[in-house]
């Protein structure tokens, strides 16, 4: 049975150390070496990734990343040998104005040898890892994986791309590769139509989770038993919030186990979806609770307050609701019944 590290692992981590070299220190510890999504062990995975969350947003972003370039290597195989200690980054974010090419040079023994070129957007942890998951397109303009090595010519980490106060220690910024060497991952089209590609987005939910569960805990921690009415109703819509968003993640977590094989696309985006509001929550009843006093001169509480609203809109908000109703309806049909069967008790 895998056993998650507890929370105060991580506590000091980011307080002596910069968020790279606090990475390094989580995987030399073995704190990287989680249970793949629908493996049967999925909720001990959103666990350790909630407990770092909730001390540091920023440096959860960089773990999450890097476990999630290892489930990638895992369950598509293919990739390249790396050194013991490796930090991953994983790269598949697709805006319009930024496209990674994949230029095929030749067969190698790892995989098909390709070469990189053009930029890629939020690269988190651009400047601190050594290797990295990236998405791309071929010459038939399929999408395409690639494990590529940052040590080396052809690789220009730039400070561009983030400018925002939230997050900002995530360092998302964009990455140019003129003739980078890169080592393809599966076959074009396997990013998005693997298991884990829902499974490992529903984990995003857990990251989320733990960003509410750290402004919380200092929000509880600081009321004491003589707290006035109104502190302790924020205090319950806390309650509230948090309660029913850890129900639904643990339900999500064991359909994932039952059916390791199947779409997750409804359960991930619900759980998102329903982490996304109850966060939202969270934030607006711990500033009513605590005032102006925390967000002013307590550094911790000020950042997780700036980072998680940055982090959330990873979520595309209306678009994601939109989506998912189309799946709640589709559902429907397909069981030609009354109520989804996610609406029943």
């Amino acid at each position: 049975m895998f056993d998650p590290a507890p929370a105060d692992v991580f506590t000091p981590l980011t307080l002596r150390h910069g968020h790279g070299l606090a990475l390094s220190h989580l995987i030399e510890a073995g704190l990287d070496v989680l249970p793949r999504p629908g493996s049967g062990h999925t909720l001990a995975r959103w666990r350790v990734l909630a407990a770092v969350a909730s001390h540091d947003l920023s440096l959860v972003k960089l773990f999450e990343g890097h476990t999630d370039a290892l489930a990638i290597l895992a369950e598509l195989g293919g990739g390249p040998v790396t050194p013991s200690g490796a930090r991953w980054g994983t790269w598949c974010a697709e805006p319009p104005d930024a496209r990674v090419v994949f230029e095929h040079t030749a067969e190698t023994g790892t995989g098909r040898s390709i070469r990189l070129h053009g930029t890629k957007a939020w690269c988190s942890g651009a400047a601190s890892v050594t290797h990295a998951v990236v998405s791309g397109w071929n010459a038939a303009g399929e999408p395409c994986l690639a494990a590529v090595s940052m040590n080396q010519p052809g690789v220009r980490v730039t400070g561009e791309g983030w400018h925002a106060v939230g997050m900002a220690a995530s360092a998302s910024v964009d990455v140019r590769f003129d003739g980078a060497h890169a080592v393809q991952i599966g076959q074009p089209g396997d990013y998005v139509r693997r298991p884990g590609f829902w499974q490992g987005g529903a984990g995003i939910a857990a990251c989320w989770f733990g960003g509410a569960l750290g402004i919380a805990r200092q929000v509880h921690e600081g009321t004491g038993p003589k707290a006035d009415a109104h502190r302790l109703a924020h205090l319950g819509a806390i309650e509230v919030a948090l309660g029913a968003a850890a129900a639904l993640l643990r339900e999500s977590a064991e359909w994932i186990d039952r059916h390791p094989q199947d779409n997750a696309q409804r359960v991930a985006m619900r759980a998102r979806l329903a982490m996304e509001q109850a966060a939202g929550q969270v934030m607006h009843h711990a500033g009513r609770a605590v005032g102006a006093g925390p967000l002013c001169r307590d550094a911790c509480f000020a950042r997780a307050m700036a980072d998680l609203p940055v982090f959330l809109r990873q979520s595309h908000a209306e678009r994601d609701l939109a989506a998912l109703g189309a799946l709640a309806i589709d559902n429907n049909v397909e069981e030609k019944k009354g109520d989804p069967a996610s609406w029943t008790l």
